[in-house]
């Protein structure tokens, strides 16, 4: 198991803990930190097939010779989308202000950090009166996106094209 997709570190980041970045980093004021902060996505080969996984890689890169730390609102750092539902999801996102908490993340000058996910192929259904259930991707063409989560944060997307596979047809799986 890669050392980001371990279930103790669901951001990717924790393995890179710098204490000498950290200190630097907050030397360099939030609004360069943040514009120097990019991020790009790629996705595997395409097409695929309904039901196939759809893996992803998101990179991370400070453009600057410095060490920057950015911080976000909350303890989200980054987040990804497909055709515009989080993490591919319609449940809704429970936000207490009272209990958010910030979050941030370093980086050494220069610093590329590179990521691995895979999306499983199907959407998160959630309903009042109905079971939790997974429904497959529709055949079509359909955007990834992937995003800092701050105000103002960098975007990147991918698009992937998705085809009925031989006598498959779109199905809800129960949660």
């Amino acid at each position: 198991m890669a050392a980001s997709d371990r279930i103790d570190d669901p951001f990717g980041f924790d393995e890179n803990r710098n204490v000498l970045t950290e200190a630097l980093g907050k030397l360099v004021p939030q609004s360069v930190a943040r514009r120097a902060l990019t991020i790009d996505v790629e996705v595997g080969h395409t097409p695929y097939e309904v039901g196939d996984d759809v893996p992803f890689r998101v990179t991370f890169r400070n453009r600057l010779p410095l060490p920057i730390v950015v911080q976000t609102p909350d303890r989200r750092l980054w987040g990804w989308t497909v055709d515009g539902e989080l993490e591919a999801s319609d449940e809704s996102r429970f936000a207490d202000p009272d209990r958010e908490t910030p979050g941030s993340f370093a980086f050494r000058g220069g610093e590329r950090r590179v990521i691995s996910r895979t999306w499983h192929g199907r959407f998160r259904r959630v309903g009042d009166d109905e079971p939790t259930r997974w429904v497959d991707v529709e055949p079509g063409r359909h955007e990834l996106e992937v995003f800092l989560a701050y105000d103002g944060g960098a975007r990147a997307t991918a698009t992937f094209e998705v085809t009925a596979s031989d006598g498959a047809s779109a199905s809800d799986r129960p949660d």
